[in-house]
């Protein structure tokens, strides 16, 4: 998954330490760093190609989230994945994206706008070509233009540990769904707040989330 930050010309540079953050999540959400797996500082640094101390503050923040659990004696290991759990999870989640889109239709630039349906193009792209990596890549940077356009950093702050377990999920399990289904879903989240129509924003959040449960539900009756 590419690690450049996102597709927006109006958001400042971003800090080295939430660069390492995007760089170790896709990491973990890309399995290559697999569950219940040990987590050791110096390696992180040189598989991200950043400072020991972004990383270090990185981690920091997946600990506080729960991605890193910490336990006495063996240091940091990577979470691991609760199946069924996870029905809950995109429960909670759905309320916080539903939030977020309306916020974002209301207070989105012009060029946010247009950002996030290029983003869902490119979504729909990798679809067509099955690439992976780039469709995650696009996802990500979909979820940075909408939450840099939401303007709520609580419902933010909530929503993307919740976002790295679907993403890394969705990455265990993606054989069980083809990426261009989950393209067209966030396709339609997009168009929907570019349109500015808070309701419908609402509704695309809840197509979105309607679509990762029923993916959830197949891996969980496979």
């Amino acid at each position: 998954m590419s690690t450049k930050t996102p597709a927006t010309r109006t958001e400042p540079k971003r800090r080295a330490a939430d660069l390492a953050y995007d760089r170790i999540e896709a990491l973990i959400s890309e399995l290559k760093i697999a569950p219940g797996s040990a987590v050791v500082e110096s390696e992180i640094a040189d598989m991200t190609q950043l400072g020991r101390t972004p990383v270090r503050e990185a981690l920091m923040r997946m600990t506080a989230i729960g991605l890193i659990v910490k336990q006495p004696r063996r240091g940091l290991s990577v979470s691991t994945i609760d199946v069924l759990d996870h029905l809950k999870l995109i429960e909670t989640r759905r309320a916080l994206e539903r939030l977020i889109a309306v916020s974002s239709a209301r207070h989105a630039s012009p060029e946010q706008r247009k950002n996030l349906v290029r983003c869902a193009e490119k979504m729909i792209k990798a679809g067509v070509t099955g690439n992976l990596d780039q469709y995650m890549s696009a996802d990500q940077d979909l979820d940075h233009v909408n939450h840099a356009a939401c303007g709520n950093r609580s419902a933010v702050k909530a929503v993307v540990p919740l976002i790295v377990q679907c993403r890394r999920f969705w990455y265990r399990y993606q054989a069980e769904g083809e990426i261009s289904e989950g393209a067209r879903f966030h396709m339609v989240l997009a168009e929907a707040v570019a349109s500015g129509h808070e309701a419908q924003a609402a509704d695309g959040a809840s197509q979105l989330m309607d679509y990762l449960e029923r993916f959830a539900r197949r891996v969980i009756n496979a």
